[in-house]
């Protein structure tokens, strides 16, 4: 390992190893139909709406949004409906959250290889643990970190600190991968790490909270996962 430039790579979850977006809206769009389906008295767009209006005002983990939602709505939380959305909204959550193309095989690929591998998220640590676990990929990691672990959101350079410490690497040999430039690339330029930008995860979502622009510019921009590697050689000058 002493002659490679890289010893260790630092992932963010959503949407760097799951579309998380996209199990979101799937699994509130299921929960919305259930609702109705049980006498919810809106049509399935406005409700979705509303639901994500939440979202964005409480946090996307907020995990009483739908007696939010229903308080809102129709006066007071009705159990019939509750019930409903949170066995539609777990059962399709279920199904719509699984790893990008290519995951298995970068991260195993990785590991034969020799490279330390954590995950920095400012997701809460049970929602986090929960997604691993869906995805199949709670034993790959060397340190998984948290909000509730760092206490420090990106793009504070802190949860990037904590893992180099964990994993007795230095940020000069570390490479982070993350959809989200303002926080993941911004944290880790502010950690020192070499920065790779997940562009094919940070498209798309209607719901999604970010700005539209940033000055930061990462390091490497790749379309798809599987091109970690190929900027992983580049720095380790194998190409």
């Amino acid at each position: 390992m002493s002659a490679r430039a890289i010893d260790a790579v630092i992932f963010d979850l959503d949407n760097t190893l799951t579309d998380f977006m996209l199990a979101k809206e799937n699994s509130i769009r299921a929960a919305v139909d259930a609702m109705i389906d049980s006498g919810l008295p809106l049509g399935q767009q406005e409700a979705v709406d509303g639901i994500f209006a939440i979202y964005k005002e409480k946090g996307i983990e907020h995990q009483r949004v739908f007696n939010f939602f229903l308080e809102k709505t129709i006066g007071h939380v009705d159990d019939r409906l509750l019930a409903a959305a949170v066995v539609a909204y777990r059962r399709a959550r279920g199904g719509s959250l699984v790893p990008y193309p290519h995951a298995h095989f970068v991260l195993n690929s990785l590991l034969k290889a020799g490279y330390k591998l954590a995950v920095v998220s400012d997701a809460p640590r049970f929602e986090a643990w929960q997604r691993l676990n869906y995805i199949g990929l709670q034993h790959t990691f060397d340190t998984v970190l948290t909000f509730d672990d760092t206490g420090h959101h990106k793009p504070d350079p802190k949860p990037f600190q904590m893992a180099l410490e964990l994993m007795d690497v230095k940020a000069e040999r570390t490479v982070l991968i993350g959809d989200w430039i303002e926080r993941d690339i911004l944290g880790g330029q502010n950690a020192g790490l070499h920065t790779v930008y997940a562009r094919y995860g940070d498209k798309y979502s209607q719901y999604a909270d970010k700005v539209d622009s940033c000055d930061t510019k990462p390091d490497f921009v790749v379309d798809d996962l599987l091109q970690l590697l190929t900027v992983l050689d580049e720095l380790n000058g194998q190409t």
